[in-house]
């Protein structure tokens, strides 16, 4: 019996990492370093709904009725199935004040609105070099 890839130790609890893969026919092994999987780390909750979403054809409506629970409870399993399997969006870049001057200085001077001069003198004064 072949069971589903056990997603953490069942000692500490950390993360397990794959490392040999077999072929059922002709025995050969390979060792390396594997990572599941996205989908691999649903839970069987999980799995069992997005099958019935994808066999509803995304018919939340369908899956409601299939599943037997209310509309928002359709939404938020589907909201936590992305949530898992989606990366989190990263974090917006925010430019220190220092370089947005700096690059507001620059663009003067090329503008010609600022000598070279001048500008080398107010990125300095930013404590710039």
């Amino acid at each position: 019996m072949t069971r589903k890839v056990l997603e953490s130790c069942p000692s500490c609890g950390s993360g397990l990492e794959i490392t040999e893969v077999r072929c059922t026919r002709c025995e050969t092994q390979v060792r390396a370093r594997y990572r599941p999987c996205d989908f691999c780390t649903l839970d069987e909750e999980q799995s069992t709904f997005l099958r019935i979403f994808v066999t509803s054809r995304g018919n939340l409506s369908e899956v409601e009725k299939k599943l037997g629970v209310s509309y928002p409870t359709v939404r938020a399993k589907l909201d936590e199935i992305i949530g898992r399997l989606a990366p989190p969006e990263p974090a917006p870049v925010q430019q220190q004040p220092a370089v947005s001057e700096r690059r507001r200085i620059l663009e003067a001077v090329a503008r010609g609105e600022l000598s070279a001069a001048e500008g080398m003198s107010k990125i300095r004064e930013l404590g710039g070099s």
